[in-house]
């Protein structure tokens, strides 16, 4: 039986409890996204995990794949779902959180059970043997040569998903719901609305605050030219006698 050298045992107690925090993480966090995020730490473990146990492959398959590739599929269906959607917290059924909680506890307890009595006191066998031209080239000749037609059918599955979430993410739009310009111009011009720009703040005015209403050709303070967050700033008797006036047609 492999003995365990001392610095895989120091990376495995490093990392240990840390991917068993990301994963309590995921669970017990409120928000999808920060779910998402603990996931990747877990799994990011699960990788340097592999790599130090002679499986450099699959601990670059999981960090590439499973953090990579997989994650942007989680977070693109959150996206899609909403981040901040959230399920009610009443329960449907009296007692369903518990029952929940006892029937997760005991099925982790059941394969934890079934793993370890499969795996006590099993030695490797045939690991140096398939590693003899190096792990990544052992595992392409396996599946190229004896698992090419598996492959091949999961590769086909995951095109298939990766279409149908496009489809079902594309929402395609009626000729009559979308608005064309003649549409949105005609309701620029429907009573309440203004149709021309709004002047900016300062416009025409002796200040520099965005509070200072912008003054119209005829000398009064435009209210369309202030958000309605602004209090209005108050003209003072030096502004109030310095208002402009049109004459013959142009602003003096």
């Amino acid at each position: 039986m492999k003995s365990v050298e001392t610095w895989e045992a120091v990376v495995f107690f490093i990392l240990g409890p840390i991917s068993v925090i990301g994963a309590l993480g995921m669970v017990l966090a409120r928000n999808a996204v920060h779910s998402a995020l603990w996931l990747v730490l877990t799994m990011l473990s699960l990788g340097v995990f592999y790599i130090v146990q002679s499986g450099p492959f699959i601990g670059m398959v999981q960090v590439i794949v499973y953090t990579g590739a997989i994650m942007m599929l989680f977070l693109f269906v959150l996206m899609l779902v909403g981040r901040d959607a959230s399920d009610s917290v009443i329960e449907t059924l009296r007692g369903q959180k518990a029952v929940a909680t006892v029937l997760g506890i005991g099925l982790a307890g059941i394969l934890g059970t079934g793993v370890y009595r499969a795996t006590n006191g099993l030695g490797v066998a045939g690991l140096d043997q398939a590693n003899a031209n190096g792990n990544v080239q052992g595992l392409a000749a396996l599946i190229f040569t004896k698992y090419v037609f598996a492959f091949e059918v999961t590769s086909a599955l995951l095109i298939s998903a990766a279409v149908g979430a496009m489809l079902l993410a594309h929402v395609e739009r009626r000729k009559e719901d979308k608005i064309g310009q003649a549409a949105k111009m005609r309701e620029r011009f429907l009573p309440g609305n203004y149709p021309g720009p709004k002047a900016g703040p300062g416009v025409y005015a002796t200040s520099n605050s965005v509070a200072t209403p912008a003054k119209l050709p005829d000398g009064t303070p435009s209210s369309r030219s202030i958000s309605p967050i602004l209090p209005v700033r108050e003209l003072t008797s030096a502004e109030k006698a310095d208002k402009p006036t049109l004459t013959g047609g142009q602003q003096s």
